[in-house]
């Protein structure tokens, strides 16, 4: 029955003294078993004297791994409290799960809406040997199609509000960070980060010598729409 498998080692380790083996040949058997290393022939023969049913034996053979009890509960306590979140605070929620997967996030695709992000996930589950990064991207974009089931939206990444790395709740929405764009790095996402707080841009040109970015990083930012209210130069015209 349920209440008899092993399920943790430590539960492993009382039911073998409750059968009246001895407590150092208990942990011995215990942390083999534990590791995946099965039993020796001596241990099985103690197992047997101590009357511990077969298919308990057979158990042991075949655990390649087993929780200790405490590690066991506080996954259990840490999944209540991710669920109490997601369905009572969900835009915290989400805002903590993008920031963690940063790295599979792609704004361009999940800023346009649920119909764009399904499309995406689509195209790579069609792909008949999609990479690990195209395989991560469409775990985080199954997340996204969640939140867009659920009402919530994102704001677009925006160069004066967004943060380097993290996902910020914003009136009502999630506000992806920099790095949300694909090929925009940490280091650009920083240096405008830190710029931004000495004062506002003037000018792309002003941007790229204050934050030391190239060509890239700026085009990545026009096609985002995140330089569409900036100059190109600093220079003014008279007219």
């Amino acid at each position: 029955t349920l209440s008899t498998v092993i399920s943790t080692r430590d539960d492993m380790l009382n039911d073998l003294v409750a059968r009246g083996m001895e407590e150092a040949l208990a942990f011995k058997i215990m942390e083999d078993v534990r590791k995946g290393k099965g039993l020796k022939p001596e241990y099985e023969q103690a197992m047997q004297v101590s009357k511990v049913p077969s298919w308990y034996i057979d158990s042991c053979k075949k655990i390649k791994y087993i929780f200790p009890k405490a590690h066991a509960v506080a996954y259990c306590i840490m999944s209540f409290r991710i669920a109490y979140f997601k369905v009572h605070h969900p835009l915290a929620f989400y805002a903590d799960y993008f920031t963690n997967k940063a790295f599979g996030f792609d704004a361009t695709v999940a800023c346009d809406g649920l119909g764009r992000v399904k499309d995406r996930v689509k195209t790579i589950r069609s792909i008949e040997k999609p990479t690990a990064k195209e395989l991560d991207e469409a775990s985080v974009l199954d997340v996204a199609e969640e939140m867009y089931a659920r009402g919530l939206k994102f704001h677009p990444v925006d160069l004066f509000k967004s943060g380097a790395h993290q996902f910020q709740v914003e009136d009502g929405a999630l506000r992806p960070p920099l790095v949300g764009l694909p090929g925009l790095g940490e280091t650009a996402a920083e240096a405008i980060v830190q710029e931004r707080k000495k004062g506002p841009f003037s000018s792309i040109e002003d941007l790229v010598e204050r934050c030391g970015v190239n060509k890239n990083v700026v085009e990545i930012l026009k096609t985002h729409g995140c330089l569409k209210d900036i100059p190109d130069s600093k220079q003014v015209s008279l007219f």
